[in-house]
């Protein structure tokens, strides 16, 4: 895995710690486990993209990247790709997105052919494509904004 520039690893530790969740009560779990999730998947940033797998010593795909922090952060055993993960947890709308969320795009021509995970104030840590390393990404350039298909939310507030 490639050392994080400082920059980068400013911006991962400010979306962390100053990101904040909608105002509807949740419990104090819940908000632990989403900046878990939120904190792992920043902790492989720079991690080279490699179809297929989901170890970090070979690299990640979209949906390996996901799959690798919700089974070690919350034990969560995840269908191998983004559009069977589509399919997981509970519908949520763009507007109450909250960290820890799964993010869907059509980037296939497909729908729901990629996956990242929300880490607040619009942006995204995902596996992009061959050629590039796990990123933070912002969900209103133009690209992603286009493509967005959905959310999905795994963590529950119980």
């Amino acid at each position: 895995m490639k050392n994080l520039t400082l920059p980068a690893l400013t911006l991962a530790v400010a979306l962390t710690t100053t990101t904040t969740f909608a105002a509807e009560p949740a419990s104090e779990g819940y908000f632990d486990r989403a900046r878990e999730v939120t904190m792992q998947a920043l902790s492989f940033l720079g991690v080279n993209y490699k179809w297929g797998s989901s170890n970090p010593e070979r690299g990640f795909d979209c949906s390996g990247l996901v799959s690798r922090v919700f089974q070690q952060v919350a034990g969560i055993v995840l269908p191998r790709n983004s559009a069977s993960m589509s399919k997981v947890g509970e519908k949520v709308d763009k507007s109450d997105l909250q960290p820890g969320d799964l993010v869907f795009f059509n980037t296939r021509r497909k729908p729901n052919s990629h996956v990242g995970i929300y880490i607040g104030d619009e942006q995204f840590v995902h596996a992009p494509s061959r050629g590039g390393e796990v990123e933070i990404a912002d969900m209103q350039e133009s690209y992603w904004k286009k493509r967005f298909n959905g959310a999905r939310r795994l963590l529950m507030n119980q």
